[in-house]
C-alpha cells in the first residue's frame, strides 16, 4: 500500500491512515518520511474510494520537528530518496502541507510531542485531536531559527493573533489543554485514544456525501483569502452545482425514506 521505512500507510474502510514511523527519534522528519507523506497525500487525492485521511505518529509521539541531517540525505536514511528531492525540490514543503492542500479532510491524531515542524504540519490539517499529555510549540526562536514551515502566516489566521504571537515569540511549550483553550486543537482525549477519536470523526465524515464534503472544505479555504462579499459569491459558484448531483438526490431520497444514504460520487 505504499509508504517508506519512516511512514506507514494503512486503510481502515474509507479512511487512509498515515503514521509517522520513526519512534526512536520521536518521529522527527526525515527524507524517507517526507517522501512517504507526499506520496500519501497524492494517493488520497487520486483514489475516490478514500474519503478522509488521519495523520498520526508511532510510539507515543506525533512529530518532534525536522531532522536536518536526515533531510540532507546523509547516512543510510534517505540515501535512496535523493533523486526524488532533486526531481522536485518543493517535495518537502508539499509533504508538510505548506505547498499542498489535500482535497480530502485531514484529521490529526496527536500523542506526545508535536513541536517545531510537528506543530507546523499540524496547521495544514483540518481537524485536530490530542491526547491530554501532548505537547505543542514552535521552538525555533529559542534556537535562533525561523519557523519557515508556514507558521508566521497560518497561525495568526487559525488562532487569535495574541496567542499566535506568544507561541511564535516565546518558543515555549503548550499543553494539550492550553492548545485547546486557544483553538489550536479541537479535542483533548485520554492518552492513547487520540487515534480512536480521530477515526470516529473520520467515520462521520465518510458517511456524508463525498462531493459535498470536498466542496465544503475547498470553499472554506478559498473564502478565507477573500472579502466576505467575494467569498459569498464564490460559495454560490462552488455550492450550487452540488445540488444537481446524484449524491444530492440520493441524500434527499434517503432522508424521506428514513434510511442511510448510499453515495457514489456522482
Amino acid at each position: 500500500m505504499g509508504g517508506t521505512e519512516h511512514l506507514a500507510v494503512q486503510r481502515e474502510g474509507a479512511t487512509l491512515i498515515l503514521t509517522l514511523n520513526r519512534p526512536e527519534a520521536k518521529n522527527a522528519l526525515s527524507l524517507p518520511m517526507l517522501v512517504g507523506l507526499y506520496d500519501g497525500w497524492l494517493a488520497a487525492d487520486e483514489d475516490d474510494a478514500i474519503r478522509s485521511v488521519v495523520l498520526t505518529g508511532a510510539g507515543g509521539a506525533f512529530c518532534a520537528g525536522m531532522d536536518l541531517k536526515a533531510l540532507a540525505g546523509k547516512g543510510m536514511d534517505g540515501e535512496q530518496y535523493r533523486d526524488r528531492m532533486k526531481a522536485d525540490p518543493d517535495l518537502h514543503w508539499k509533504a508538510m502541507l505548506r505547498h499542498h492542500r489535500p482535497r480530502k479532510p485531514v484529521i490529526a491524531a496527536v500523542e506526545g510531542y508535536c513541536v517545531a515542524g510537528g506543530t507546523e504540519i499540524l496547521q495544514g490539517t483540518d481537524i485536530r485531536v490530542a491526547g491530554e499529555s501532548a505537547t505543542f510549540g514552535l521552538f525555533e526562536v529559542k534556537r535562533g531559527l525561523f519557523p519557515i514551515g508556514g507558521s508566521t502566516v497560518r497561525l495568526p489566521r487559525q488562532i487569535p493573533r495574541t496567542h499566535a504571537l506568544e507561541m511564535l515569540l516565546t518558543g515555549r511549550p503548550y499543553s494539550a489543554a492550553e492548545a485547546a483553550s486557544i483553538g489550536l486543537v479541537g479535542h483533548v482525549v485520554p492518552d492513547g485514544t487520540a487515534l480512536e477519536k480521530a477515526l470516529a470523526i473520520a467515520e462521520q465524515i465518510n458517511a456524508c456525501g463525498p462531493l459535498a464534503v470536498e466542496a465544503v472544505k475547498a470553499s472554506v479555504y478559498e473564502a478565507a483569502e477573500m472579502s466576505e462579499a467575494d467569498g459569498l459569491a464564490a460559495e454560490l459558484k462552488r455550492g450550487w452545482p452540488i445540488f444537481d448531483t446524484a449524491d444530492a438526490k440520493e441524500g434527499s431520497r434517503a432522508f424521506a425514506e428514513k434510511r442511510a444514504p448510499v453515495f457514489r460520487r456522482a
